[in-house]
């Protein structure tokens, strides 16, 4: 079914992650018939609307100018145009600003339409062999070590799979920290230039990980899959509990939300760990 672009209305446009062929046919159409293509890199969307033969004019939006960007943009999908956003790759919106021009639309009752597409963390899951019946995307991890490594602490937990972004510069320091806190035997997989030529999944433990990027310095982008914790339930002491628990509550979670989350990879009840987040005093 074929429709044109509605008045008013925003398009997520998925774009490809690397091999041009992965754009989709109502991809190219959204992009050729809107009025306005909102993109994060106007000279590298270019060379994407080139190559389809679209002359589509477009405008800015990325992570230094949105502040200005969304209410200009509200304008003008409010005066009843219709306006496609993409990312420099992938879809719209998933670790990019593209969160806040759709938050900002639907508060203010626009329509949005998502065209789906390419995206490297299910490229990268659905090819890595690690459970896929429950998993979790967690983006880029913080920057900053103690960030990254507090981070991390929490997660050692989680029983699905993980999947996480990552510079090739930073690879190294959080494969160590990934090693340090899951433990240096846990399942990885790095999948590296997706739907590229050069396109590479590397599967291992931690430990061999560390040992393959000590001897190959990483290049381009990585997507990682992590398995989970193999315990579901885990048996910790009460100091051990209460730890976790003012953890969750600090990082801004409620008493009750906290009691929840542990009770999900614990052997207590939601109710017992309730009550002995009420015992915890949390500083101001």
């Amino acid at each position: 079914m074929q429709t044109d672009p509605k008045p008013g209305t925003l398009y997520i446009v998925a774009t490809p992650i690397g091999n041009l062929e992965d754009m989709t046919f109502r991809g190219v159409r959204i992009l050729q018939t809107v009025d306005l293509i909102a993109a994060e890199d106007t000279r590298h969307t270019g060379k994407l609307l080139h190559h389809f033969q679209i002359k589509t004019p477009q405008i800015s939006y990325h992570e230094h100018n949105r502040n200005s960007r969304i209410p200009e943009l509200l304008k003008q999908l409010g005066e009843g145009k219709a306006i496609a956003l993409v990312t420099d790759a992938g879809m719209p919106g998933i670790s990019d600003p593209g969160y806040e021009l759709v938050k900002a639309c639907v508060a203010a009752e626009i329509s949005v339409v998502p065209i789906p597409g390419a995206n490297a963390a299910i490229t990268a899951l659905s090819a890595a062999g690690l459970p896929t019946d429950r998993f979790v995307f967690e983006g880029f991890l913080p920057a900053k070590a103690q960030g990254r490594r507090e981070h991390l602490e929490f997660l050692k937990i989680e029983s699905r799979t993980l999947i996480f972004y990552e510079s090739p510069h930073r690879l190294p320091e959080t494969l160590q920290d990934l090693a340090d806190i899951f433990g240096s035997d846990r399942q990885i997989v790095l999948a590296r230039e997706l739907t590229k030529l050069y396109e590479e999944f590397w599967r291992g433990t931690l430990a061999q990980a560390l040992a393959y990027c000590s001897d190959k310095e990483p290049q381009g982008e990585y997507t990682l899959v992590v398995a989970g914790s193999p315990s579901s339930e885990l048996v910790l002491s009460e100091v051990e509990l209460k730890a976790e628990l003012t953890k969750l509550i600090t990082q801004g979670m409620s008493r009750s939300q906290a009691s929840r989350e542990l009770a999900k990879v614990t052997s207590l009840s939601r109710r017992q760990l309730y009550q002995l987040a009420l015992s915890i005093e949390i500083g101001d």
